[in-house]
């Protein structure tokens, strides 16, 4: 089937809620994909940051092989070994003391745990969110989502939310009280444009917790596992918090989520109070366990940092040579080039030259790539991306 004919069947049938791309994705490998005509793309956008270990990774590919063999499904009023040995592994690599891991699907489900955890665990109600934040689309997600764009068509959401400046310590200290249950907060914002929290932000925000008496909820379902060159983006720091939101890559492509959490907050649960049919099934545990192995075998971590290092000087490189970036941010292989007109061209030009782009709003292109690609995909991106660029500076020079 050609790419044109495929459009026309998805358009026929999906739900219009896609920003879609012109690219029939029908194989991976690695850092790149193939569309249904066969042409090569570098995939910088990974899925929106799935695709940690790579398109079709081999020991994910061979141990979803291995499990649908055996069982797929297993509900968790049953035991099962391989979500043992994921749950196992996955503690291993968890904040100190955050032992107890609730299995989900997706961000948002974790999120939305998150919020029943920290409520049922306090006996309070009120969560206090930051500008820029982005938790997911759900109803109690999208109500700690900061957008108007996303929250507005929906509202009524829930109650007792506040929104306070990503980054201001002073006004998070006078938004808590006796009635706050939890902070949320991304250790680096990314659908705002890949924001890095300042220096001793996540630190005094562990400080405004203790002394409210509230929960510190981190959300790595973006930055975490690897993606900044820690295991976790709060590493960066001496922050901790009392739960922790993880998704996207830790199944290896699979839909997986975890909410982790000390196991005295983990213990305000009781059976029946937040359940899934597939949290947990033995296909995404295997892929997830498949997933930490990889990071660990191949040093993912290292690899982050090192090759992140080096696109952060080609992005810094860009934006010393054109006038139309504004500035580059992130860390490790979670980055972002903000420049100074609309990206739609870019993102859609670079499709010509066989590169996949990310967006973080109308004028910031973000990097999620699978932290498998190789130093010649980062510099083939980039010699793509100074080429558009420089056509922009040339366009706008004319004008």
């Amino acid at each position: 089937m050609g790419e044109e004919s495929l459009f026309a069947k998805e358009d026929r049938y999906l739900a219009p809620v896609y920003q879609k791309y012109p690219v029939a994705a029908v194989r991976g490998e690695g850092a790149k994909i193939w569309d249904a005509d066969g042409r090569e793309y570098i995939d910088f956008m990974g899925g929106y940051g799935v695709a940690i270990v790579g398109h079709c990774n081999p020991y994910v590919v061979e141990a979803v092989k291995n499990q649908a063999s055996k069982l797929i499904t297993c509900h968790g009023s049953l035991y099962n070994d391989t979500r043992a040995d994921f749950l196992e592994a996955l503690a291993s690599i968890s904040p100190e003391g955050l032992t107890k891991i609730y299995l989900g699907n997706s961000g948002a489900e974790a999120v939305e745990c998150a919020i029943k955890l920290a409520r049922k665990a306090t006996g309070r109600r009120e969560i206090i969110a930051t500008s820029g934040a982005f938790h997911g689309k759900t109803v109690g997600a999208l109500s700690i989502t900061w957008n108007p764009k996303y929250r507005s068509p929906f509202e009524p959401l829930l109650a007792d939310v506040k929104f306070v400046p990503y980054g201001d310590e002073q006004k998070a200290y006078d938004a808590a009280s006796d009635k706050t249950a939890a902070i949320f907060v991304e250790p680096i914002q990314g659908e705002s444009g890949v924001h890095p929290a300042p220096e001793g932000y996540l630190e005094a925000l562990r400080k405004i917790a203790d002394e409210k008496g509230c929960l510190l909820i981190f959300d790595e379902i973006q930055s975490g596992l690897a993606r900044t060159g820690k295991m976790w983006a709060h590493q960066h720091t001496s922050a901790k918090p009392d739960i922790m939101c993880v998704a996207k890559g830790i199944g290896g492509g699979l839909p997986l989520s975890a909410v982790i959490a000390s196991e005295d907050v983990m213990s305000a649960f009781n059976p029946g109070d937040h359940t899934s049919t597939f949290g947990g099934n033995p296909l995404s545990c295997a892929a997830g366990l498949a997933t930490l192995r990889y990071l660990k075998d191949y040093d993912l971590v290292k690899r982050a940092e090192c090759l992140g290092n080096k696109m952060m000087k080609g992005l810094e490189r860009l934006r010393e040579e054109h006038r139309v970036v504004r500035e580059v941010r992130g860390r490790g292989l979670m980055l972002a080039l903000e420049l100074r007109f609309d990206v739609k061209n870019i993102l859609f030009s670079a499709l010509k030259k066989g590169v996949i782009l990310l967006y973080s709003g109308k004028n910031v292109l973000r990097f999620l790539p699978p932290l498998v690609i190789s130093e010649e995909e980062v510099k083939r991106g980039l010699m793509v991306l100074d080429d558009l660029l420089a056509e922009e500076d040339r366009v706008r020079l004319q004008s």
